[in-house]
């Protein structure tokens, strides 16, 4: 299935392309000769020296990488890595496009730590385009939540060093907790990287608090891009992780339904039932998404609906779904602040 121009993170793991890298090895290696410019990497008066930190070796799913001294050019292969790199004072000079969504400056999270500076687009989701990485002359390649094939590790690591997915996990099936330590240590950035967790960590802890009402409702996610055809998120994706961690429980149907190595299970709208819980978030990109749900006649007769107990979430304008689909140190305390009101006013 094409993914047209959908705007929305929601779905990509579904459709990221699995295509190998470019037979561009040779012009690869020859675009990185020469030394390193370390102007765009790191914001001018970043605070603390990390070179103590190296050299420090990650464990990844391809093996393990060293990295000898502190990065100063990094460029993100994961749709959302750039996020955890920029929250610990580093701007990437290369990332991902996904859906033609620029990776900065568009989000309220990120506007700030780009500032004026944009790195430049090496690729789109899984696909990468090795000559232009290999033109930033990067020290550091981090590719977290990717779906970055062995192949493509053995090219980019002809040249630079590449922090692959973390080991044990299914592409895309990190937790953002796992993701922003391994990029944390990457960077030298260990003690900084924690702080960061710990301050998320607390905030949810707050909000289970505020609310220990949500401890005893199920909840489920969806979304829905043509008439009659509805998905239903698992509990690897990262917008059903979010409301986990706000305190919700899972519909574990969902996980038995999708295909393996799915983070969603689809459903015809004859199966729409399985999405009767007690909160049902959809995150849709228009009002006529939601006009199209909502007239649905089996949908109409959910309990969820017909109670009131569905929330319709916009992806973008305000950036509320966008900000919980990427889940990551900087956009959680955002999609909380948003989120929260929201959802506890349903009774």
């Amino acid at each position: 299935m094409s993914t047209g121009t959908r705007p929305l993170l929601t779905r990509f793991v579904r459709y990221v392309p699995r295509v190998a890298v470019a037979t561009a090895a040779a012009l690869a290696l020859s675009a990185c000769g020469g030394g390193t410019d370390t102007a765009e990497s790191k914001p001018s008066g970043a605070a603390g020296d990390s070179s103590a930190a190296f050299p420090v070796t990650v464990e990844h799913k391809y093996g393990s990488t060293t990295v000898e001294a502190e990065p100063k050019r990094v460029v993100t292969l994961g749709l959302s890595d750039q996020d955890a790199v920029l929250a610990l004072g580093v701007k990437p000079v290369g990332a991902v496009d996904w859906f033609k969504e620029k990776p900065y400056g568009k989000w309220p999270w990120t506007k700030d730590k780009w500032g004026s500076t944009t790195p430049e687009i090496v690729g789109e989701r899984d696909e990468y385009n090795i000559e232009k990485i290999a033109a930033l002359k990067p020290d550091l390649v981090v590719a977290q939540y990717s779906g970055m094939k062995k192949e493509q590790y053995d090219t980019l690591s002809k040249f630079t060093k590449v922090v692959a997915q973390p080991k044990g996990l299914p592409d895309y099936g990190a937790s953002w907790q796992v993701m922003t330590r391994q990029i944390g240590k990457s960077l030298g950035k260990e003690a900084e990287s924690e702080k960061l967790i710990s301050g998320i960590d607390a905030r949810f802890k707050a909000v289970r608090e505020k609310n220990p009402g949500f401890a005893e409702k199920t909840l489920a996610v969806a979304d829905s891009f043509e008439a009659g055809k509805y998905s239903g998120f698992t509990k690897t994706d990262p917008k059903s992780i979010f409301f986990s961690e706000l305190g919700f429980k899972l519909k574990p149907e969902l996980d038995t339904l999708a295909k393996p190595g799915w983070n969603v299970a689809e459903l015809s709208a004859e199966k729409l039932n399985v999405l009767d819980v007690d909160r049902l978030v959809w995150v849709t990109s228009s009002t006529e998404a939601n006009d199209r749900i909502k007239a649905e006649p089996l949908y109409q007769k959910l309990k969820v609906h017909q109670e009131k107990r569905d929330l319709f979430v916009p992806y973008q304008d305000p950036d509320i779904g966008a900000a919980f689909s990427f889940n990551t140190v900087l956009s959680i305390p955002y999609a909380i602040d948003e989120v929260e009101p929201l959802i506890a006013a349903i009774k």
